[in-house]
């Protein structure tokens, strides 16, 4: 049996006609700019996430760089990312003229802890993106105990859960996410947002994605095109109320995986402390991890190693890249992962470790 990386398909089917006819609705209405389906999504989203605002941007990466900018994130300013995640977590920080300052990860969480981001401070860090990877969660609470403002980059953790009911995105200063269409809340193209609980944040977000006005007439800031479009909105809305039980089926996935015995071949996931991540990806460690990868793939198994080569060692990122990082590198030499979705039953799972079983021995 084959077994896909990702099955939004399968998914998505059973509110494939409410969608369609979201969309017809919204070419019916002509409003297709900053309209009523956006401002409904805003306060949808920030009502699920437990946060006062929610801005919806053009995507996930904007989302990073409105955030950086409503902190007053400029030239001369430093900002910690961690360099095992996708390069847009770093890739926003140059944008704002600040230099982004590559911190460290533990292996085994994938996240950055209070530990790496202290070893990376300076007197000119003016904010950390913390991200949380994988559907994980960072422990953003203590990073911002150091005395500077977090930024979650929690796009990949839409539907994690923290054991006292808050979420990733509205756990610290400023959240973003991305509704990539793999996403566990993702649209059909680009979309993104930006949450907060402050009021004087949202309303710098919002001037700075309709080019820094509040009223299309006076532009106080040098500011940016990135708005979340009606059709994306509208699409993100029928979807909305369905992620919990996606995320679910995605948590059960994993238990699955546990109950095959995946454990005895590989190293499987660990969630940070009272977390209950929505695998967004779900990604094992093993010391042979390109030949398991060749194995699944030759089985008929979607599998795929993300960030073999860090942020930190990418070419756009030499001017700051000089730096030692051993969780990171253990990270990407090992880490892969396998196929992730809210409908991935066990049957599916046992597919994959019974695939995984053809490398032998077992190293992890």
């Amino acid at each position: 049996m084959a077994v896909p990386l990702f099955d939004t398909a399968t998914t998505l089917a059973a509110i494939d006609a409410e969608i369609r006819a979201k969309i017809n609705a919204i070419i019916d209405n002509g409003a297709f700019v900053l309209g009523p389906e956006v401002r409904a999504f805003e306060e949808e989203l920030a009502a699920y996430l437990g946060a006062r605002h929610a801005i919806g941007v053009a995507n996930g990466t904007d989302a990073l760089v409105l955030a950086l900018r409503a902190l007053g994130v400029g030239p001369g300013d430093e900002v910690i990312v961690p360099a095992f995640t996708f390069y847009a977590s770093a890739e926003a920080i140059p944008h704002t003229g600040a230099r982004p300052v590559f911190c460290d990860i533990d292996p085994e969480t994938f996240v950055i802890t209070p530990e790496t981001v202290r070893a990376a401070l300076t007197p000119r860090t003016k904010a950390v993106v913390a991200v949380h990877l994988f559907g994980n969660v960072a422990p953003v609470e203590e990073i911002e105990a150091l005395g500077v403002p977090v930024v979650e980059d929690a796009a990949q953790a839409a539907g994690t859960v923290l054991a006292d009911g808050r979420r990733p995105g509205a756990l610290a200063t400023i959240g973003t996410f991305s509704f990539y269409p793999s996403k566990n809340l993702g649209a059909f193209g680009d979309g993104g947002a930006v949450v907060t609980n402050d009021a004087a944040l949202d309303e710098r977000v919002r001037t700075l994605r309709f080019h820094g006005s509040r009223d299309k007439k006076t532009f106080e800031l040098i500011g940016h095109n990135s708005r979340l479009d009606e059709l994306q909105a509208g699409i993100l809305r029928v979807q909305l109320p369905h992620l919990d039980a996606w995320c679910d089926g995605r948590r059960a996935a994993g238990r699955h995986y546990e109950q095959a015995g995946l454990g005895e071949l590989a190293a499987l996931p660990v969630p940070t402390p009272g977390a209950e991540p929505a695998w967004h990806l779900y990604v094992i460690r093993h010391d042979r991890s390109d030949e398991l990868h060749r194995t699944l793939t030759e089985a008929g198994i979607g599998a795929r190693p993300y960030y073999r080569v860090p942020a930190h060692k990418q070419p756009a990122m030499r001017e700051w890249g000089d730096v030692e990082l051993p969780g990171t590198d253990e990270a990407a030499r090992t880490h892969l992962a396998i196929p992730m979705s809210p409908v991935l039953g066990r049957e599916q799972a046992d597919e994959v470790v019974a695939a995984a079983s053809l490398l032998a021995p077992a190293i992890r």
